[in-house]
């Protein structure tokens, strides 16, 4: 989902940032309070991707986006004046990442603006490929040239955008950041390597090197001039920052760029290009697995440039066997990409996915793939690190090479040797990304779970939210199927979701569940697993189960606007929970008191995920009796 985007529309159609005295944002919806409720264009509104529906409720306007409204808030208040003092975030308490998915994240959030060009250039490339290759034209033309210009441009000039896109993700100034990538590139920097690999600066040596298409350098590089930036502004007197804040940024990080954090990446090159040089002499099996199944990483971080000079070296004495090891990598991620178009029902994932499919096969260009696709949904990556380590062996195992540089796709397969043996080895490493991406699906599950049981239910080709009154249990003959049981969180009196005052749950906007009207101010896990999202105002929390549900337990219609008060969470975001164990204790005569509806819906978000979501037929329910069952 584009976030930004979605921001935007919603901040048009609300009328504008001027219409707006007050944001917040809650579990599930934003909060508005307007000048003039009238302004908005409900309908507009409404049929936003990203968007499930739209309330007027309690004196706000909302907007109800589900478990993806914290990532909307964020990019209002970054892109707008709303952040400047008018509005304010219900305060979300949210899992810290883990260092791994933090570095991945900032990468894939920096690369995405990117996407379309690299996609779009990635295809132009594939087709200047199969003119060429076919003779329709010729690659000393002037027509080929200016085409190729549009088609290398967003990868050749890589750092440029990285500096102005990683400054956004950094929240750093973007257009300095776009200076400090464009500084590696400037003529008089780029010429220093006509006189050689170093130079100096200031007397203190500098080893040079060819920053086009280069992603680490630049990611460090605005890394750091964010931390600079900030400090700079706190010691710098307003009215001189304009200038003198940039001034001192570039002449800090450029030539810190030239000296450490660009060498940095040249040294970790020559340590990966000594460990294969050592590989490949102890058994190319291994080697071919190695890199099949980790060059991925690599190029991430724009680290494959390194290897590229044992390959013309290499190839300078006749064939280089790298390149077809590496082969393996780029056909998994082709079959990975494949997969994901042929599975996804996402029209931005799908036309993503088609184009990264295209890239690779036509043209070798892996990019559009590992930040479109595998980064995106890091399920994908152990997928394209198996498939690409079992066809990097059989290509290094059978010993087959390259007889000259060519990025690995469908038209340079003759350049490599033993043909068939080739063939099987990139036919093993796409096929086995295609299978594993269908049969294991590409979206991230998180930790989930409910009790599990097994009964006798029909399989449903597609996999949807089946419509309410709608049955999909067959005969006892069928093929069995799982099912999950999902326990009650409260004791009280069960309501259908029809009956819950509130458009976004009674309509199904946010999935398929449940209401109880609690007799009891205790929530307690209907299963076991882990606290996803709970906000500190204490009303409501959303639970992944170790089986996949998303549950989210919203106490009472509007109780947000009690900020708080006769709610104390008994859970943290991240904590592994069981059971029975304590999540909320309320005050129920308290919130009535206050003139709030405590009933209480009980959603599965992930509602798509499953053929069906089948209610108890009880009228009341104590904490721990079945309430839902999931049928997968």
């Amino acid at each position: 989902m584009k976030y930004e985007r979605l921001a935007k529309d919603i901040v048009q159609n609300i009328g504008g940032e001027e219409n707006v005295t007050n944001l917040v944002h809650c579990a599930t919806r934003l909060r508005f309070n307007l000048k003039d409720n009238h302004l908005p264009d409900k309908e507009k509104l409404k049929s936003l991707e990203g968007v499930l529906s739209v309330v007027e409720s309690g004196g706000q306007f909302q907007v109800v986006i589900g478990n993806d409204v914290a990532h909307v808030y964020q990019e209002i208040m970054k892109n707008s004046k709303l952040g400047a003092g008018n509005s304010a975030s219900e305060d979300v308490d949210q899992p810290k990442e883990k260092m791994m998915s933090r570095i991945f994240a900032v990468i894939s959030g920096s690369l995405s603006p990117l996407l379309p060009a690299m996609a779009g250039a990635g295809i132009l490339k594939a087709f200047l490929t199969l003119f060429t290759t076919f003779g329709w034209l010729s690659a000393e033309s002037g027509t080929y040239l200016i085409l190729a210009a549009a088609g290398n441009a967003v990868f050749y000039f890589l750092p440029i955008f990285l500096g102005i896109s990683a400054s956004f993700k950094f929240g750093a100034n973007p257009y300095v950041g776009g200076v400090i990538g464009a500084a590696l590139m400037e003529p008089n920097f780029t010429g220093l390597l006509a006189n050689g690999d170093t130079s100096s600066f200031l007397g203190i040596p500098v080893v040079l090197m060819d920053y086009s298409s280069t992603v680490f350098p630049v990611f460090v590089a605005i890394w750091i001039f964010s931390y600079v930036e900030k400090f700079l502004k706190k010691i710098i007197h307003k009215e001189l920052q304009t200038f003198m804040v940039p001034l001192l940024s570039l002449v800090i990080i450029v030539p810190l760029t030239a000296m450490i954090f660009g060498p940095f990446g040249v040294y970790i090159g020559n340590a990966i290009a000594d460990a294969i040089n050592y590989l490949m002499g102890v058994s190319g099996l291994l080697t071919g697995a190695v890199i099949g199944g980790l060059i991925f990483f690599l190029v991430v971080f724009g680290l494959h440039w390194g290897i590229i000079p044992i390959v013309l070296a290499n190839l300078t004495n006749g064939t280089d066997p790298i390149l077809a090891m590496w082969a393996a990598s780029n056909f998994a991620m082709a079959g990975v990409a494949l997969a994901v178009f042929l599975k996804s029902k996402e029209k931005s994932l799908k036309s993503i996915a088609g184009s990264s499919t295209l890239s690779l096969l036509l043209a070798g260009v892996s990019e559009p793939t590992v930040y479109g696709i595998l980064l995106r949904h890091k399920r994908t990556i152990p997928y394209v690190i198996i498939a690409g380590a079992v066809g990097g062996a059989i290509n290094g195992g059978f010993h087959t090479y390259a007889t000259a540089f060519v990025f690995q796709n469908i038209f340079s397969i003759g350049a490599f040797e033993p043909v068939g043996y080739y063939l099987i080895g990139i036919a093993a490493a796409m096929g086995i990304g295609l299978i594993l991406t269908l049969l294991l699906g590409y979206q991230d599950k998180k930790k989930s779970g409910a009790v599990t049981e097994t009964s006798n239910i029909a399989p449903i080709v597609e996999k949807k939210a089946v419509q309410p009154g709608v049955s999909t249990i067959s005969s006892n003959n069928a093929p069995t199927s799982k099912k999950e049981v999902l326990l009650s969180p409260l004791t009280g009196e069960l309501k259908s979701l029809t009956e819950v005052p509130d458009p976004a749950f009674a309509e199904g906007a946010m999935g398929k569940g449940i209401a109880i009207i609690p007799s009891v101010g205790q929530a307690v896990s209907p299963v076991n697993g882990t606290v996803g999202t709970i906000l500190k105002s204490g009303h409501a929390v959303i639970l992944l189960s170790e089986s996949g549900a998303e549950i989210l337990i919203h106490i009472g219609i509007n109780t947000v606007q009690l900020k708080g008060q006769y709610f104390t969470p008994r859970v943290k975001a991240g904590d592994h929970v069981r059971i029975g164990d304590v999540l909320i204790e309320f005050e129920l005569e308290k919130i009535k008191e206050a003139g709030y509806n405590p009933i209480t819906p009980i959603i599965i978000s992930n509602t798509g995920d499953y053929l069906d979501v089948i209610e108890t037929t009880n009228s009341t329910v104590t904490a721990q009796d079945k309430l839902l069952t999931l049928v997968v």
